[in-house]
């Protein structure tokens, strides 16, 4: 996916300078800053569901039975 972004331009050019000395397009430096950035909330996002069910006197097939005799 595409974006606009607005990058004050102090950033830019070092932005610039870096993705030069790593012979990589500022592109591809942008994408990989915004990953690295994300990873520790992918983790944390990942990991929220585990346990939700934790603490409820009813486990999971119980309480998919009693919901679907409802029907």
């Amino acid at each position: 996916m595409r974006t606009l972004i607005d990058i004050p331009e102090e950033d830019l050019r070092l932005l610039n300078q870096v993705a030069k000395k790593l012979s990589i397009s500022r592109a591809e430096f942008v994408r990989r800053s915004v990953a690295a950035s994300l990873a520790a909330h992918r983790e944390k996002m990942n990991h929220a569901a585990f346990g939700a069910w934790h603490g409820f006197a009813e486990d999971g097939l119980a309480y998919q039975e009693r919901l679907r005799s409802e029907w």
